[in-house]
């Protein structure tokens, strides 16, 4: 199944492009790299070096491959993703 907006939370987030959009945490603003990693409360992010960001009270955007080269972006709250990634991707809706 191709990921889309309308099914992302049922999805792989590795390999993904994510941006921190909204943060307490001013230093987390703007941070931006590929997912590397993901475990229940974590999202491992990785430009030049892997960063750890919690879900929980963070926004943030997910880059889609979209079709005929369309950039897609989700903005999605991080509260929303906390789950182990194997119970995220099993639940429906």
């Amino acid at each position: 199944m191709k990921i889309t907006a309308e099914n992302f939370l049922q999805h792989e987030l590795i390999g993904l492009r994510a941006e921190v959009e909204e943060s307490s945490n001013r230093d987390l603003r703007g941070l931006r790299g590929a997912v590397v990693d993901e475990t229940r409360n974590m999202l491992v992010l990785e430009d030049e070096r892997e960063k750890k960001v919690a879900k929980a009270g963070n926004v943030f955007v997910f880059d889609l491959d979209g079709e005929e080269r369309v950039r897609v972006r989700v903005r999605v709250s991080g509260d929303l993703l906390v789950s182990r990634p194997e119970d995220r991707i099993k639940r429906r809706g």
